[in-house]
């Protein structure tokens, strides 16, 4: 049925930008994922949502405790409305909520902070299994329930007197590393299933064509299908 429904909703879409939905999506991964915790700078969260769009990350996890995540049109370019935003602000430790969602999820918890037991960028091992980046609030960094629950903890190299990059920069160095290297891998099968493909160019679809809920109601309606009992 979905592949029907982005039949219909294509029709409403130059074969231009279906052609583009089509090339960009083959470039999507959800092997790895990048996790957003309490970002309070408008420009900071844009900056990483535009990163993640230009690596081909579909899915960017944002955790609200304190801050609310906020992005700014002029950094973001429309990024947001090409990857998948998860948002935790339900409950008083949303962290947690979001490392247990992800860690069943089958991921592995990497945390972008200094540790004892870090693991420098060109060391990090890919192949392991796919992959949450975590990266913290611009002041006090990552959480404590961040920091306890965490699988590994990984570190970009620095020889300066500063002790670590603003966290927009810190997500292009490390995101640029390490989907170069999965691209370059011949054993990892990064690339997103056919359900997958499928869901996200309907979304894209319905982020760029105005009154897309009406000609989706339509196509369920010619279906003979009830939207309320759907949902």
């Amino acid at each position: 049925m979905k592949s029907e429904l982005l039949e219909y909703l294509s029709a409403v879409v130059t074969p231009e930008r279906l052609s583009l939905y089509n090339r960009i999506v083959e470039s999507r991964t959800n092997y790895i994922t990048v996790v957003l915790e309490d970002i309070f700078q408008p420009q900071n969260a844009s900056a990483v949502l535009r990163t993640c769009d230009c690596f081909g990350i579909q899915n960017v996890h944002v955790i609200e405790n304190r801050n609310q995540f906020q992005v700014d049109t002029e950094v973001s370019m429309g990024s947001s409305k090409g990857i998948t935003l998860n948002t935790y602000n339900k409950k008083k430790d949303n962290s947690l909520k979001a490392i247990q969602k992800l860690k069943k999820d089958g991921y592995r918890i990497v945390a972008t902070s200094p540790h004892s037991t870090e693991v420098e960028l060109p060391d990090f091992d890919i192949s392991k299994g796919k992959f949450a980046l975590i990266f913290g609030s611009e002041l006090p960094g990552i959480s404590e329930t961040i920091n306890q629950e965490a699988d590994e903890f990984l570190k970009i190299p620095m020889f300066g007197f500063t002790e670590s990059f603003n966290i927009s920069v810190s997500a292009a160095i490390i995101l640029f590393h390490l989907t170069q290297k999965l691209r370059d891998s011949e054993s990892i099968d990064w690339h997103l299933s056919e359900e997958e493909k499928l869901d996200i160019k309907i979304q894209w679809i319905r982020n760029s064509v105005k009154k897309s809920v009406l000609i989706e109601k339509r196509f369920w309606e010619e279906k003979g299908i009830d939207l309320q009992s759907k949902s």
